[in-house]
């Protein structure tokens, strides 16, 4: 095995700070998927996602040396780094794209609804699939951000909780919260107790 490939986050982060090419690239390989998934449904833009993946790296770079391994992983550190520029794309675009088909969207609507007829669900089910991408990003970011991270990205909640520098019971009740929005808001909704599926730990990887 490479001896690069086997070393942790925190060690690849060290050694990039000391000018290491390899060990930067290989970190930016494992976080750059879940850095753009996180923009990218928080700012509802390809090119914000964009922005704001290569402006987290070059930060990391810069301000890496304030990591604490105590304060928890490199993950985290860099997900703070994301949410702060996603905080200054937002006040700086007010205009965002609708977001394409994506799976983890369909799912999500797909668990709003009953099963009516084959026909009228399909119709149900694309008209839900479309209010859904706006709904979410319609959301206030303390509801929004624990969607994207326990639906969408299929974090746990204890790993939603450590990047958003919350408890768990926190995470927990922000989601609760934020699937009642979404019920609420969904026009094809017919059995809002049904909610949101729990969702596991695998998926993009912040």
């Amino acid at each position: 095995m490479d001896t690069h490939e086997a070393r942790s986050d925190a060690e690849l982060l060290k050694a990039a700070l000391a000018g290491d090419e390899t060990s930067f690239l290989l970190l930016y390989e494992k976080l750059k998927g879940g850095i753009f998934r996180y923009a990218f449904y928080m700012t509802n833009s390809i090119a914000a996602a964009e922005e704001v993946t290569q402006d987290v790296f070059m930060t990391l770079l810069n301000e890496g040396g304030n990591f604490r391994q105590e304060r928890g992983d490199v993950g985290a550190f860099v997900f703070g780094i994301a949410r702060n520029m996603i905080r200054r794309v937002k006040r700086r675009e007010r205009h965002y794209q609708p977001l394409p088909d994506d799976d983890a969207i369909q799912r999500l609507a797909a668990s709003l609804m009953t099963d009516p007829e084959a026909l009228q669900r399909k119709m149900i089910y694309n008209q839900a699939v479309e209010q859904m991408r706006a709904t979410i990003s319609s959301l206030p970011d303390h509801y929004a951000q624990p969607v994207i991270l326990c639906d969408l990205c299929e974090f746990s909640y204890a790993e939603a909780a450590s990047r958003l520098g919350c408890a768990v019971g926190t995470v927990r009740s922000r989601l609760n919260r934020a699937h009642a929005l979404l019920a609420r808001k969904l026009k094809p909704l017919k059995n809002p107790e049904t909610g949101i599926q729990a969702a596991g730990t695998e998926g993009c990887v912040i």
